[in-house]
């Protein structure tokens, strides 16, 4: 069995290994689909925080099933996965949020990947394809962490989201708060992402931070309201601090992107708006199975995000590219 293993921050290699022993209460599937995410090129350039190497990367899988015994699945199914395996016993497990386990292991961050021709998962992981395709597996995981941010965020129709972030993960924002009946502001500093948030998911108002006065742009948008939901999806420390500037009175401010160092904001400005902050990680099977759902119903085409597509095999030459924004990349999408 081939795999691609992360040595240290910016180094790859392939190695060889065997075919891992399926344990009780496990399941073997063969990989066939392996989205690129932020978590990965983190990783490779040693900024995502949780981490260390070596590792396998690779969380946004689409497979065939193998073996395992698990019920109602018959080998040649198409399934992805939920990769955040959790203990089942601590308090956020026990208060229905596996997603924040207490002793998480991500596939990927904590534990080893799915960047190999096969992998050993936890069969309570699984999800069935359901006659999405390879394609579409792979990206439902990135797309149920937008879900859930939103979720959390708990929009309303007719109320302004500011999504600050146009990569794959504050793509999916967008798109579940437009489900829910937001209207949503995009910001970038990347005008060749704006202008696929109009085109490609016609997102009516966009932003671009570095050259737009952004508190008066949102008052034009808003009507002098100011947003009243704030999504970040950049897990950069300055765009994190400054979105507090943008809450109307009574928003809630959701963070999604991860960022290393402490935050810091007015406490008066926040205490008189009487807002709410919150974080959102990971997401749950609930919002697993939004995704799925919405992609069935074109709600959603996934299929808008993939950008850039390349072998197994290829990867390791092609991986420190889709670090650099003149690559134009919105999802690298990998095939075995």
């Amino acid at each position: 069995m081939k795999q691609l293993v992360c040595i240290t921050p910016g180094e790859l290699e392939y190695q060889n290994a065997e075919t891992p022993v399926t344990p009780a209460q496990h399941s073997l599937i063969k990989i066939k689909r392996i989205g690129i995410c932020g978590t990965d090129l983190h990783a490779y350039e040693g900024t995502q925080p949780f981490f260390n190497y070596p590792r396998i990367l690779g969380h946004e899988l689409a497979a065939e099933y193998v073996m395992g015994g698990a019920s109602g699945f018959k080998p040649g199914q198409a399934v992805t996965i939920i990769p955040y395996f959790n203990c089942g016993k601590c308090i956020a497990c026990r208060s229905g949020k596996p997603n924040c386990c207490s002793s998480i292991n991500v596939c990927g961050v904590h534990v080893d990947g799915g960047m190999r021709e096969y992998l050993v998962v936890p069969t309570y992981s699984l999800l069935h394809g359901d006659g999405l395709s390879f394609d579409e597996l792979a990206l439902v995981e990135p797309l149920a962490i937008g879900a859930h941010g939103v979720r959390r965020a708990g929009v309303q129709p007719g109320e302004f989201v500011l999504v600050i972030g146009a990569g794959p993960i504050g793509l999916g924002i967008m798109e579940f708060a437009r489900i829910a009946g937001g209207n949503v502001i995009a910001m970038d500093i990347n005008e060749q992402r704006l202008a696929f948030c109009r085109e490609k998911l016609q997102v009516a108002h966009t932003i671009n931070a570095a050259s737009d006065n952004v508190t008066h742009r949102l008052q034009e948008i808003t009507n002098n309201d100011m947003p009243t939901v704030v999504i970040d999806a950049t897990g950069s420390l300055k765009a994190i601090n400054n979105a507090f500037q943008y809450m109307a009175h009574g928003a809630r401010y959701v963070l999604v992107g991860l960022q290393k160092n402490e935050i810091s904001f007015s406490h008066p400005e926040f205490h008189k708006r009487e807002a709410t902050l919150m974080s959102s990680r990971n997401a749950t099977r609930e919002d697993f199975d939004l995704v799925m759902q919405s992609m069935k119903k074109k709600l959603v085409n996934p299929a808008t995000y993939i950008t850039h597509r390349v072998t197994f095999d290829q990867v390791k030459s092609e991986f420190a590219s889709w670090l650099k924004p003149e690559t134009g990349v919105i999802k690298a999408m990998v095939e075995l």
